[in-house]
């Protein structure tokens, strides 16, 4: 079920309608997602003071910016030490936080003043990209709920496929008293014995804690066919670490589900929208997402971009930011490949030290 807008200033309603169109299109031709891409921009740009001290640092003005790739990138780490919001904080449906893993206490913000879009985007995407064309899956969450953990993306995200895709008898099995293994366990015994199929979505963490658990139960399943899994996030020092190969090689093993049906979503906090691919058999895979987000790779020192199947740098340019900032630096590492990109980790050595450079040169100018 998607949000209602929250009652917003009447120039922003408008450019919402414009990007909820956008994403109810089939697909998104170039020209359309350039020109959606600028109208944000100027919004942005005219509301969003620290970022329009930014473009004027850069000469990038609503004259000089004439495609969506010559948006200036924002650093992820923005989000940490500024407010980066077209409407006030005060006025908001829901601030995400990060998990401050990078910097410690320290956690980035991006404001929602309506989660109308964040949930069209997460709904429409969720359901081609994982779903693939069945209506609704008995789930099992590891992760928690938003009760416990509010400011979560994450939480919000799953509870929206709960709701949106999962069967009545979808449940949580991660709460203040750790993992539920038991009852987990009964229903995936239920699962296999009845043929129905069961998706288990979660923290990549949660299910190395999952396996640890099960393996010391001595327990594997056989899930049937049609049963999927869904992990994000990486380890996050949430659990010992485990080479990406032998994770899936493991999840496919304990739960009897091939691997080209264990999905991987990379999203983060600072955006919209997310990516996924169409399964692990094959390492790395291959990320993509849908008509309303493009990535270029570039050079973090230069801001120039990187030869085809060179490693750089991801810069998305999301329209579900309609209102902190539609494009960001990231610090992820990747290649540019057919169909989408390819996800290396993150930055280390000298594209660390130009992520941090931008991010200093972002900070200069929103303070100036």
């Amino acid at each position: 079920m998607i949000a209602a807008p929250a009652t917003l200033p009447a120039n922003s309603q408008p450019l919402i309608e414009a990007v909820l169109d956008f994403m109810a299109q089939a697909d998104g031709h170039d020209d359309a997602f350039n020109t959606l891409a600028l109208r944000l921009f100027a919004h942005q740009y005219q509301h969003n003071l620290p970022f329009q001290k930014f473009c004027a640092q850069r000469s990038k003005t609503l004259r000089t910016v004439r495609a969506w790739h010559d948006i200036p990138a924002v650093p992820i780490n923005g989000f940490k030490d500024l407010t980066l919001s077209c409407q006030p904080p005060s006025r908001t449906d829901r601030v995400f936080m990060t998990s401050g893993t990078t910097r410690g206490d320290v956690k980035g913000r991006h404001v929602h003043p309506t989660l109308a879009v964040y949930d069209a985007s997460m709904t429409r995407n969720f359901r081609q990209r994982f779903m693939q064309g069945h209506e609704r899956v008995r789930m099992g969450i590891l992760f928690p709920d938003e009760v416990a953990l509010p400011n979560s993306s994450l939480a919000h995200y799953l509870a929206l496929a709960l709701q949106a895709f999962g069967t009545p008898d979808s449940a949580y099995y991660l709460n203040t008293q750790g993992l539920q293994v038991d009852a987990l366990c009964e229903a995936l015994r239920h699962a296999q014995h009845s043929g129905e199929p069961m998706a288990l979505l979660g923290a990549s963490y949660s299910f190395v804690h999952l396996m640890d658990a099960l393996q010391a139960k001595g327990l594997t399943f056989q899930l049937p066919t049609g049963s999927r899994v869904l992990d994000t996030g990486g380890f996050k020092g949430q659990s010992r670490e485990v080479p990406m190969d032998q994770f899936y090689a493991q999840l496919s093993q304990v739960f009897g589900v091939a691997r080209s049906d264990c999905i991987n979503m990379y999203g983060m906090t600072e955006l919209s929208t997310q990516f996924y691919d169409a399964g692990n058999a094959v390492l790395p895979s291959v990320k993509s997402g849908p008509h309303w987000i493009r990535t270029r790779v570039i050079d973090p020192a230069s801001g120039q971009p990187m030869p085809r199947g060179e490693p750089g740098i991801l810069v998305h340019c999301d329209l579900g930011n309609f209102n902190s900032v539609t494009t960001l630096l990231t610090e992820d590492v990747g290649v540019e490949v057919d169909g989408g990109f390819l996800l290396l980790g993150r930055a280390q050595g000298a594209q660390a030290k130009g992520c941090s450079m931008a991010v200093d040169e972002f900070l200069r100018a929103a303070h100036a």
